[in-house]
């Protein structure tokens, strides 16, 4: 399976857990079939941070145990912007393709399970999704990471341009998440008349 990220400084015992898919597949050996399982595994802080991995094993749970540990060894970091996604991206992997946009606060993540456990585990609490192509666990969660390992934060794509932060093309709610209240009350004050005595 590929690799999108590598090992991060995590705090292990804060990481969160979650089987997106078990499944059971038969090998034909000499003495007849042999099973074995197979567990797609997402693992994330909730703070920005997430891997994902595909792990095989005779039994499920040791499958399951597999795949979080390489999972914390394949992870990447995702720019948030409050509870969302900085900008619009799109992931391909295989037949699928994963379109993720960032929501207005309190708008949820509107997902299926696949992409819901990556964004999730990543930290995302608002952002609008939609899956074409195929619906292949394995596949929407690749395409999913693509998509998030395409982010750029903001302040970065500023940088590139060349232009100050405030100048960004940003919906308000996304803009006053990023430059925060200061701002807000710094331009409240524009304009405004010092308040003083008005005896003469």
């Amino acid at each position: 399976m590929p690799r999108f990220g590598r090992p991060l400084p995590v705090d292990e015992e804060t990481l969160e857990e979650r089987v997106v898919e078990i499944s059971r597949v038969a090998r034909m050996m000499e003495g007849g079939r042999r099973f074995r399982f197979h567990a797609l595994v997402v693992v994330g802080d909730k703070k920005g941070k997430v891997g994902v991995a595909l792990a095989k094993a005779p039994e499920a749970a040791a499958a399951v145990r597999k795949g979080v540990e390489k999972a914390r060894r394949n992870m990447i970091e995702v720019p948030l912007l409050g509870n969302t996604i900085p900008h619009e991206v799109v992931g391909e992997w295989g037949a699928t393709k994963v379109i993720i946009k960032p929501a207005a606060p309190g708008t949820g993540v509107t997902a299926g399970a696949p992409v819901r456990a990556v964004l999730e585990c990543a930290g995302v609490k608002d952002a609008l999704t939609k899956v074409l192509g195929s619906s292949n666990p394995i596949n929407v969660v690749w395409a999913t990471m693509k998509g998030l390992s395409q982010l750029l934060d903001p302040r970065r794509v500023a940088e590139l341009r060349g232009i100050p932060l405030s100048r960004l093309s940003l919906p308000r709610y996304r803009r006053e998440q990023l430059l925060g209240r200061k701002e807000r009350e710094e331009g409240s004050g524009e304009g405004q008349a010092p308040q003083g005595d008005s005896q003469t």
